[in-house]
């Protein structure tokens, strides 16, 4: 992956992904550990297989745990369950245009709106159409790999170049790969696995200290 060199580069913010979180106090508590731990621009609730009913009392206390340090706070797929809790807005996983611009048409702006699932620039330029606050590169439980998928940072860092809208990408299982994602230039980087595979509180509040550091570090580096 080439540096992304462009002169208005800006420090990208990272983006926690609950999917590895059992439905549980402890997945909660882990979850306040690391939005006290450092910079987190949002998170996004992954019901990850669960049943409405299941997932229904856990999104409303992770949204409460969001309110509490002020993040904003999306819910992939399940409508109801985002409305019931109160959340900041949708995240669509699908890749399907049509649901994605009655989505938009319905929500925004008074809620966030935003997408995942296109593979191709076609794709990807045919979702900014319908203009959601950001793309996701990336799916959601597939950041089994140390590093981010190559496709989805060449499509990062290609869209971050051209299109306002900002995109975010799902960087790999491990930490110390963080610094390839961040130079493709997407405004945001989402973590789940490297974050939250261990939900032990004092190891997922260092991974968000690490995390942060490695973007500072990196994003001085390319500034400099």
């Amino acid at each position: 992956m080439t540096p992304f060199m462009r002169q208005d580069f800006t420090r990208p913010r990272l983006v926690l992904v609950t999917t590895p979180l059992a439905a549980t106090e402890a997945g909660v508590a882990a979850l306040r550990a690391a939005l006290g731990a450092g910079d987190v621009a949002s998170v996004i609730l992954d019901p990850a297989g669960r049943s409405e009913a299941e997932f229904q009392p856990f999104a409303e206390e992770m949204v409460a745990a969001c309110r509490d340090h002020e993040v904003a706070v999306v819910v992939a797929d399940e409508t109801r369950v985002a409305g019931r809790a109160k959340a900041d807005g949708m995240h669509l996983s699908s890749g399907d245009i049509e649901e994605l611009r009655d989505t938009v048409k319905r929500l925004a702006p008074r809620s966030i709106v935003g997408a995942s699932g296109f593979e191709t620039r076609h794709e990807a330029l045919e979702a900014g159409e319908a203009l959601p606050d950001y793309l996701f590169f990336g799916q959601l439980g597939a950041d089994t790999a140390p590093g981010a998928r190559e496709e989805d940072m060449a499509l990062a860092e290609w869209w971050a170049e051209i299109v306002e809208v900002p995109c975010i990408l799902l960087g790999g299982a491990d930490l110390e790969t963080l610094p390839e994602a961040v130079r493709t230039g997407a405004e945001f980087v989402a973590l789940a696995s490297a974050v939250f595979a261990d939900a032990d509180p004092a190891s997922v509040a260092a991974k968000v200290l690490r995390a942060n550091e490695i973007i500072d570090d990196v994003s001085k580096a390319i500034a400099s």
